[in-house]
């Protein structure tokens, strides 16, 4: 009978450790906290299910998808129940009256006001103490107090070397977020400090997606808001300002133009050197994000000056990678050979090294009316709904888990893994501009979720067991961005309440000696040196943007949009105009591959882009003067 008594006591023994696990991580009845609005958040524990037992899977759980068969014609999301009839999003603000949401039902003007004032000493924290002790560097370690700038004792460590250009990063990004804040005068003194010392005659070799999207569009925006007293904050101008920022843009898009050049399939490269062009030992793989989404500050570019070069190259790449898609699921990869077109990343998902491609497309639709950008948006987006959403259809009512979007792979559309990362914050946001405002709150909920657990966002989270798999947290903007978009769409003050929580998280957690560091582990919340230029950029402008209800952004008649490093950027009947079509009608469907292009167009396209490219080598942009 002995060997009875072990065998119980060892079955007893995994019980107790079993139950210990699953209340170490969070994995128990509930995430520890309520929600204001009627969510059912309690996730049950989720196996990982074996061939014999899916026939006893819950309906709808995330679960249920793991490893079925899936049929590319079916829905992946179960239908509600015929006696549930559909409610509008604004719904959920309506049920539950409970003491939580009593609390989140109203945020009285003097607490905003005070958030407000937060946000913004919380910005000129970090700007000032990266303009005493870090300037003319890129970015600011606060726990230091001093500069950093290029790794160039190491020139393969691309987590520095990708941003870090020598060209005073952190005080471009963070150009139009002075206007934001309503400081017009430190506003011209910084732009005369990048016009008098920046250039981007330097031997460094960056990364074309971030100096595109963090110098290159806050040179763009700078320049407008300067120039154009319609948008939105009235005349700002500066005194002798002759088109400095729009010269440096355009410098700067030039030097980027070699990475467009020599491959196999319009897909640019993904780092050039600004001096030199594109290394001679440069990989010929990119991510999907990387190369798709440089439209939206090219185009822009190529308006304001009159030269289609930049559109045009950043719309092949576009078109390039849409063409690529897979045939069965419409999705894309995440990694591509840029020779080949052959997928070397085959997940598709909507975080890291997809996130912005599908972003651009849906803006570069509002700013420039292209409606091929919209079709290939909406077929991006069913393709989404179709392959990466998990749950249940209605997000606050039915059978099984609220919904989820997961990675998986192009082909089949099968779960290739059970993390998500915090990048994927960002898709409520873009939810909301296409008006699928129920959807976004959906999944704007389950972040909140996660930052209410830890005080932040974890770079990456495993949903299956409820833990982070990547523990750290560098100041990221996403999950603002859509809380901010989302307070704007519905007005409700819950969003006001989630701003604040995440706003007292930054001030308590990251807050060091010269600005707010980048939490190396969101559980203990230790610290690693750095504070990455978008925390000025995008995080504060956001959390000011939404405690400021009268901020001139919300009450000009003109209508704006944010780049996706925060750039306010104006919607502008002149970037729905080609200038360069008068000169050269053929050019008008230029953005075609080169391969269905008529004879009329290969003459645009060799004048628009072979010239433009060779000028590059011959070193002539370092003395251009005018713009067209």
């Amino acid at each position: 009978m002995q060997w009875r008594s072990i065998v119980v006591g060892l079955l007893v023994l995994r019980v107790v450790l079993n139950c210990a696990v699953w209340l170490m991580f969070g994995l128990g009845p509930s995430w520890g906290f309520d929600f204001p609005i009627k969510f059912a958040f309690n996730l049950h524990k989720i196996e990982l299910l074996k061939d014999d037992d899916r026939a006893t899977a819950k309906p709808n759980a995330w679960s249920q998808h793991m490893y079925e068969n899936r049929n590319p014609q079916a829905k992946t999301c179960s239908k509600i129940s015929g006696n549930s009839p559909k409610k509008s999003y604004l719904s959920f603000f309506q049920e539950g009256r409970d003491e939580y949401d009593r609390k989140y039902s109203s945020f009285p003007d003097a607490l905003k006001v005070k958030m407000r004032g937060m946000a913004r000493d919380m910005f000129y924290f970090g700007y000032d103490n990266y303009m005493k002790f870090a300037f003319p560097e890129d970015e600011l370690n606060p726990i230091a107090c001093e500069g950093r700038g290029p790794d160039v004792l190491n020139p393969s460590n691309i987590n520095i070397n990708d941003v870090l250009g020598n060209y005073s990063l952190t005080l471009i990004d963070a150009l139009d977020t002075l206007l934001v804040l309503g400081n017009v005068t430190e506003f011209h003194r910084a732009v005369k400090l990048v016009i008098d010392t920046v250039s981007f005659d330097k031997d460094s070799t960056v990364q074309v997606f971030e100096a595109n999207i963090r110098i290159l569009g806050s040179l763009i925006s700078a320049h407008i808001l300067l120039t154009d007293p319609r948008h939105p904050f009235g005349d700002v101008g500066l005194k002798d300002y002759d088109n400095e920022l729009l010269h440096l843009a355009h410098d700067l898009a030039v030097r980027l133009l070699p990475a467009f050049e020599n491959t196999g399939t319009g897909i640019p490269y993904p780092r050039v050197n600004l001096k030199t062009g594109v290394p001679l030992d440069s990989i010929n793989e990119t991510c999907t994000a990387g190369a798709g989404s440089l439209l939206v500050e090219f185009g822009i570019l190529s308006r304001l000056i009159g030269d289609s070069t930049f559109e045009w190259v950043a719309r092949r790449a576009v078109k390039a990678l849409w063409n690529l898609r897979s045939n069965e699921t419409g999705l894309l990869g995440n990694v591509v050979n840029i020779q080949t077109g052959q997928w070397v990343g085959k997940q598709s998902g909507l975080g890291a090294g997809m996130d912005s491609f599908y972003e651009y497309l849906l803006k570069s639709y509002i700013l420039f009316g292209e409606k091929e950008d919209y079709r290939m948006f909406s077929a991006a987006y069913e393709s989404i709904q179709s392959h990466l959403r998990r749950g249940r259809e209605a997000c606050n009512e039915g059978e099984g888990d609220p919904p989820l979007y997961v990675n998986v792979n192009m082909f089949n559309g099968q779960i290739m893994n059970t993390w998500i990362d915090s990048l994927q914050a960002f898709f409520p946001g873009l939810q909301v501009l296409n008006g699928d405002v129920e959807n976004a709150i959906c999944l704007h909920a389950f972040y909140y979720a996660i930052w209410k657990r830890f005080g932040a966002l974890p770079e990456r989270y495993n949903w299956q067991l409820q833990a982070p798999d990547v523990l750290f947290y560098p100041l990221r903007p996403e999950l603002v961005e859509s809380t901010y978009l989302l307070y704007q769409a519905t007005k409700n003050p819950f969003y006001l309440h989630v701003g604040r929580d995440i706003l007292e998280s930054l001030e308590k957690n990251t807050k060091v000696r010269c600005g707010y560091a980048t939490l190396h582990h969101v559980v203990d919340k230790s610290k690693e040196d750095r504070m990455e230029s978008f925390f000025l950029s995008e995080t504060c402008k956001y959390l000011y943007l939404l405690f400021d209800e009268d901020n001139p952004l919300h009450k000009s008649d003109n209508k704006y949009i944010f780049t996706t490093e925060g750039h306010v950027v104006p919607i502008d009947q002149r970037f729905r105009e080609k200038s360069w079509e008068e000169q050269y009608p053929c050019e008008g469907s230029s953005n075609e591959p080169p391969a269905n292009i008529s004879n009329c167009e290969r003459i645009s396209e060799e004048r628009r882009y072979s010239l433009p490219l060779k000028s590059m080598y011959m070193r002539q942009i370092d003395h251009m003067v005018g713009l067209s």
